[in-house]
């Protein structure tokens, strides 16, 4: 069968003629065969002459869960072979590449269209896009696919598009934020929520909506919270909120979230955790002040913190706490060599000068003399012996204010007549401190400085300060709260004119004469009205310790003790902060400055802070504590206020010792030792405790008492424990009659004092041991205080008492009275034939300081008296001699009975009595010592026959001895009366 068409046929005939060579013959009416006729079909094979063609770049969009890609531009291929079949039809594409999810199919052979597909559901967010390339092949020159030829390869990029499947999700469970009352923001915190959506439609979160109504808040697009008013700590402290989000797609967050708003008080820069009332317990040590302190700066940016500490002790004592020694004491316990005169003592009986002064009681016996512009007081002769020739020492403390222009005095040394010269004195001037020292006459008559003027803010300012003048002519160094002043002016002056006057000593104002001369170195003002007529110059202030020291000068170490409190601020600093802070204190350590620049490193050096007392009995009240703090930010200037905190510290009142003196408070000794060369020993047993009460739990108290079932109800609180402490004073003074020098007097082994740095002073009224020392020590020293009398004929007895102290009589003992009775022998000669002399008697007395009923003192020393075997032998004999008076009183008034009777019924009896000139009046009741000599005298006319007088003294008649003495002459007429009465008691019956 011939190819219908001519181009097939020709086709055919230029194929066979090239393999043959032959040109084929084609004859009208198809009569040519072709080689290549498909058997059987009549169809004769074509020849697949051309390639297959597509485009070399396609773009495709498919949708995710969908499988149809639409292409851009769509898939077609052509092939130049067409019409011819097989060889002009496109059977197929084939895709290259890993893994391509895409088939591509061909829809009709003969146009070459097709189309891409996805083999499975695409996943946008796995995948956006996918590139691959794709080649399209004709179906060859027969029905077996022969000869089959393939286009060139063409690029497909195929992009997936997305579908809002997924929610917004926050990416947060829950949002918190911490704002500021009364401050409106421009953004509180925000909120944030993805969707999981690929593209950027549906994955970007387009709106978000607060759910919670009528609250005070706002969000935006972007999350972002504000409020809408200013916020109220005292009407809502916190709110909560329910935020959704939505995305492009309108899709709404599959959970909503919560949004905490707590709402601050306005931040004020300031010291948190700071209490204003810290308690100190007495003997504790240190105490933290700010062991929680912070410094809030309420997010500032700070560079520098600047915080002074400042403790108030100005009403304390003289500025603050120190012990409350004598002056002179305090110069002894500092180191201070001897030579030290006290100018104004505490009122004794042996410096009585300063009695007439008021002082200022209310600071736990710290002696502080006022001087009101109308007080002054002569200090005795011969208590100073300044040379002005040689170094001295002069101190004191004073507290001054602004007073008026006129010269007020400290202390001034003066012509006690006529002339009115000031030899030296130290007065205050318009806020300055001055001394004159003018000097003795000399063969130079020459200038020489005579003024020394320092002008002090100290003198003028009401407050306590310590001066310590070292003057060692020409030079004089003042030191003023230990620290060294040199005087802006010094003026000189001619020496004193030689003169025989004496000079008197004052203090508080300058003695002045009246006499009309003129003063040598300036004009005598009219004294105040109502001072002494001879004072002028009155001082205004107080004053305390004024010490004048000869010979030698004070120096700075001693000074320095002088002056330094027993009380201050303290801290120690921890050891990582110690670099990065730098710590100040003032010379008393009443005030301190912290700086620094690391806020964690500051507030750790403010917790490490602490107050510190050391005195064993500090003075209880407030020490008022205050904290001022700068800040400076960036730009060095203070850009935070913070304000200062104030409280305060309470000393709690200390537990108070009671001293206790105990021992023997009577006994007897015989003349001849009190005449003696040792004379008699005033507190042989004498014990010195101290004990403070303290409370103690209830717990421990019942476990103490446990066992103890006999008052359930009673519960100890309350225990009693000795405690050791020092001494500064103890008095021996006598009852009664002053001590006369010429006969009697009270003796004390010097030696024994310089051991134990004691001092003592002696008077007719008595003596007087000071010094701080321990009670131990003083136990030994008043064990060798001796009382000797030289003329004990008219002497029956003499009372003394004894009085410590502690702390300038802030703790003063009980009175330890003693009471030493002297044995007269109404004849010596037959003592001396005595197998055993008269012994002493003595009655062992326990004084007890503290009322102490159901409670043990702890390690109490209890004063005893063992009694001797002569002792037993005296008691014994008491008790026979007591019966026997008693007996002897029965036996009397049985006579007297009887003698009554007998006259009353004019019988006549056997004894003969004469009784118009004598009538006795026996009363039962009569004392011991009234019916002595009586009773004695009858008792031995039972005992002995021979009728030999005996005197019999006890302790009982020596107690009585003062009364003995006022009734001696009637004591006498009855013992006149007793000697010439005989009684005959043959007939008396019992």
């Amino acid at each position: 069968m011939c190819v219908p068409l001519c181009a097939r046929a020709s086709l055919c005939g230029r194929r066979a003629a090239s393999r043959r060579r032959l040109r084929p013959r084609c004859a009208q009416g198809c009569s040519v065969t072709c080689r290549g006729t498909v058997p059987g079909t009549g169809w004769m094979r074509g020849v697949n002459k051309h390639k297959p063609w597509i485009e070399t770049t396609y773009h495709g969009i498919v949708t995710e869960n969908d499988d149809k890609v639409l292409l851009d531009p769509p898939l077609i291929a052509l092939d130049k072979d067409a019409p011819l079949r097989y060889a002009g039809e496109i059977c197929g594409f084939r895709i290259h590449g890993q893994n391509v999810p895409f088939d591509a199919v061909v829809l009709d052979k003969s146009t070459g269209e097709g189309v891409i597909r996805a083999k499975d559901k695409l996943d946008c967010e796995l995948q956006k896009e996918h590139t691959f390339t794709i080649q399209a092949y004709d179906c060859g020159e027969g029905p077996d696919g022969a000869n089959m030829k393939k286009s060139h390869k063409a690029t497909v990029h195929i992009q997936v598009n997305d579908i809002n499947e997924y929610s917004p999700v926050f990416k947060e469970k829950s949002y918190k934020a911490t704002v500021i009352e009364g401050k409106k923001y421009d953004s509180l915190l925000k909120v944030e929520a993805v969707d999981a959506d690929c593209s950027f439609q549906f994955s970007q979160i387009c709106n978000y909506e607060i759910v919670t109504p009528d609250v005070p808040f706002t969000i935006d697009k972007d999350g972002f919270i504000k409020n809408t008013e200013k916020l109220s700590y005292g009407k809502e402290r916190m709110y909560k909120l329910t935020v959704t989000a939505y995305d492009c797609g309108k899709n709404r967050a599959s959970e909503d979230v919560v949004v905490k708003i707590s709402i601050k008080p306005t931040c004020k820069p300031s010291w948190q955790g700071f209490n204003k009332r810290i308690e100190y317990e007495p003997g504790t040590g240190s105490l933290a002040l700010f062991p929680s302190v912070h410094l809030e700066t309420c997010d500032e940016p700070i560079t520098s913190v600047r915080a002074d500490i400042e403790l108030e002790t100005n009403h304390i004592g003289k500025g603050c706490d120190r012990d409350t020694y004598s002056e002179k004491s305090l110069h002894k316990l500092c180191g201070a060599s001897s030579g030290t005169v006290e100018l104004l003592p505490a009122p004794s009986s042996s410096a009585n000068w300063t009695v007439g002064l008021p002082t200022d009681n209310g600071h736990d016996s710290d002696q502080v003399f006022e001087f009101n512009g109308t007080q002054a007081i002569k200090v005795p002769e011969g208590l100073v012996s300044t040379s002005l020739k040689e170094p001295f020492t002069l101190s004191v403390w004073m507290r001054h204010g602004p007073g008026a222009h006129e010269k007020e005095t400290i202390l001034c040394n003066s012509d006690k007549t006529e002339m009115n010269r000031h030899h030296y004195s130290l007065y205050v001037h318009n806020c300055r401190l001055i001394l004159l020292l003018r000097q003795d006459p000399s063969e130079a008559e020459n200038y020489k400085p005579a003024e020394f003027h320092w002008k002090l803010d100290q003198a003028c300012d009401k407050e306590w300060h310590h001066y310590v003048l070292n003057v060692e002519f020409p030079t004089v160094s003042l030191f003023v709260d230990g620290n060294t002043f040199e005087p802006f002016l010094v003026t000189e002056d001619y020496p004193l004119h030689s003169s025989k006057i004496e000079t008197q000593l004052t203090i508080g104002a300058c003695w002045q004469d009246n006499s009309g001369h003129d003063n040598d170195t300036e004009s005598v003002s009219e004294p105040t009205s109502g001072g002494n007529a001879r004072m002028a110059q009155f001082f205004r202030g107080n004053l305390a310790g004024l010490m004048i020291r000869s010979g030698k000068l004070e120096n700075k170490k001693v000074i320095d003790c002088l002056y330094t409190c027993k009380e201050g601020l303290d801290v120690q600093l921890p050891e990582e902060v110690a670099s990065a802070v730098k710590v100040e204190f003032n010379p008393n350590q009443s005030s301190m400055t912290v700086e620094g620049d690391d806020i964690d490193a500051f507030d750790k050096v403010m917790q490490h802070i602490s107050y510190l007392n050391s005195r064993q009995f500090p003075t209880p009240g407030i020490r008022h504590l205050r904290i001022s703090t700068s800040v400076k930010c960036f730009n060095e200037e203070s850009c935070v206020s913070v304000p200062d905190a104030e409280g305060y510290v309470m000393v709690l009142q200390p537990e108070e010792p009671k001293i206790s003196l105990s021992g023997i408070d009577h006994f007897a000794r015989s003349a001849a030792e009190f005449e003696s060369q040792e004379g008699v020993t005033l507190f042989p047993e004498l014990r010195i405790v101290s004990t403070i009460t303290r409370e103690v739990e209830a717990d421990a108290e019942s476990e103490a008492a446990e066992g103890a079932d006999d008052d359930p109800t009673v519960q100890e609180t309350v225990v009693s424990e000795e405690i050791m402490h020092n001494l500064d004073t103890c008095e021996v003074t006598v009852a009664g009659e002053e001590l006369d020098g010429e006969h009697e007097g009270l003796e004390l082994d010097t030696s024994q004092l310089q051991q134990h740095g004691l001092e003592m002073s002696s008077s007719n009224l008595g003596l007087v041991v000071t010094g701080v020392n321990t009670m131990a020590n003083y136990e030994q020293v008043l064990h060798l205080i001796r009382y000797k009398n030289w003329h004990t004929e008219a002497l029956f007895d003499r009372k003394f008492k004894l009085v410590c102290s502690e702390l300038n009589g802030r703790y003063i003992s009980n009175d330890y009275k003693v009471e030493v009775n002297v044995i007269h022998t109404a004849n010596p000669v037959e003592h001396a034939n005595n197998a055993m002399v008269q012994p002493n008697f003595i009655n062992p007395v326990h004084h007890a300081s503290v009322d102490l009923s159901g409670h043990n003192l702890v390690n109490a020393h209890q004063a005893s008296v063992v009694p001797s075997a002569a002792t037993v032998v005296i008691v014994v004999c008491v008790s026979f001699l007591v019966f026997m008076i008693i007996l002897g009183v029965f036996r009397i008034r049985a006579a007297h009975q009887r003698t009554m009777t007998d006259q009353e019924s004019g019988k006549e009896n056997e004894m003969d009595w004469d009784d118009s000139a004598l009538t006795i009046t026996v009363n039962p009741m009569e004392t011991y010592e009234d019916q002595h000599s009586s009773e004695e005298e009858e008792e031995e006319e039972e005992e002995s026959e021979d009728g030999e007088e005996e005197d019999d003294i006890t302790s009982a008649e020596s107690e009585s001895s003062e009364d003995e003495e006022g009734a001696e002459p009637e004591d006498q007429q009855a013992a006149s009366r007793q000697q010439q009465l005989e009684w005959d008691d043959s007939t008396l019956t019992y």
